[in-house]
Formats: C-alpha cells, structure tokens, sequence
C-alpha cells in the first residue's frame, strides 16, 4: 500500500479543498473545522471567499506566522490566525445561528469514516478521549455543502471510506464531496464517483483502500498536486 509522509498528506488534502473555493466568483461563506480543514485558510487567494469561525469570527485569514501571534486571536481549534479586511467579531449566538439558519455555503470538516450513503462519523471512537460532538451536527445539518478532508486510511491501514459507518453517526447522507490524498469522490444524486485519482496509484490499488462501492466518472481526471 502506498503511503505518503503524514505532512504531505495533510497539505495535498488542504490545498486540493481550497482550490474548490478559489474558482468561486460570488461571495462564498465557508466554516472549516478542526484539523486537516484549518489548513484550508493557507491556501485561499480568492477575496470573494469569507472563513467563518465557530467561536464567533467572519473574515479569518491564514495560520499566523511566528512571532506574529496574538493568543486573544484565534480560530475554533485554538490556533492564532490572521484577520483578512473587513474582519468581524461576535458572540457564539450569533455564530450558531448563521450555521443552522443555512447561511455557510461550505463546511469542511475531518472525519473518522464515511461510508457509501454519504454518512460521515467525525466525533468520537468509543472508549477513546473525546470532548463531544461540539459544532460538527449543526455543521452538517445547517451548511449546503459538506466537504471532507481526511487521509484516505488509519494510521494502520483501514479503509475510512466503507461500506457503512460502524462508528457513531454525525450526520446522515450529508456528505457531498470527500478529498483524500489519494482521491475526489463527489455524490451525485445519492451515489458516490471518484472524480479525481492521484498520480502515484492505480485505480486497482485505490479500491483495495476503498471498501465503499464507487463510480468511475467517465471524465476521471489525475489528482492536481501542489
């Protein structure tokens, strides 16, 4: 099996997803979660696409650089980050209410399984040391577009794109795009197409990771890689 260094991994699926959002040409309101998709805000370049923070932030920017970081500036999963112009502030009321009044275009978020339905579980392994759910079933619920960000396998191997969800559930048939490093899936009318495969595997070796039932696009297309 192949695998990538684990920080290439990471910013392959980071920059992948952002290039999602840099094509936009209209105002575009994203959230992005904790983890893989934080990464996301390193590689948008687009000044029609505004990061919205669960904490209560409209406008973020990229990962502060060091000896730039301000601790009373930061991002949902703790990290200091940058403010892009016209950066706005308030309380987590008003920042729920924009995530389940349908008001984000996008999520991305991490994901322990997704499974072929379009079900993705993304907040607890049982027996494992865990906070809870936090924003991630107001996410998937209230967001028109939920997008994955995850390593195609577990550290040890396992497929995470299966079947069926064997772990606790997020939210049920709201996936709509999953971006490895190794692939692009996108659901299309409740059925799950690999888009985009990465040049180092075939597509022989990407269903031995992927245990879920997929479509081939017609039009599969190579992975872009930064």
């Amino acid at each position: 099996m192949i695998v990538l260094p684990e920080d290439q991994a990471k910013q392959r699926i980071a920059w992948r997803i952002a290039q999602e959002f840099n094509r936009t040409e209209c105002p575009l309101f994203i959230n992005l979660g904790v983890g893989i998709p934080t990464m996301v805000a390193d590689y948008i370049n687009n000044d029609q696409v505004f990061i919205q923070a669960e904490n209560g932030m409209l406008g973020l920017g990229p990962a502060a650089e060091e000896g730039k970081k301000d601790p009373m500036l930061i991002n949902a999963g703790r990290i200091p980050i940058t403010e892009t112009p016209g950066c706005s502030f308030f309380d987590s009321c008003t920042s729920f209410g924009m995530i389940r009044g349908g008001h984000v275009d996008a999520t991305v978020i991490g994901a322990f399984e997704v499974d072929q339905e379009g079900n993705v579980a993304n907040w607890i392994i049982p027996n494992g040391k865990q906070l809870g759910v936090g924003g991630a079933m107001d996410l998937v619920a209230g967001a028109k577009k939920v997008y994955i960000a995850m390593t195609h396998t577990t550290k040890k191997g396992a497929p995470k794109i299966i079947p069926s969800c064997t772990l606790p559930v997020t939210g049920y048939r709201e996936v709509d795009v999953i971006v490895t490093e190794f692939a692009l899936f996108r659901f299309l009318e409740g059925r799950m197409f690999l888009e985009e495969i990465a040049p180092e595997v075939s597509l022989e070796e990407l269903r031995e990771m992927t245990t879920a039932q997929f479509i081939v696009a017609g039009d599969l297309k190579t992975y872009p890689v930064p």
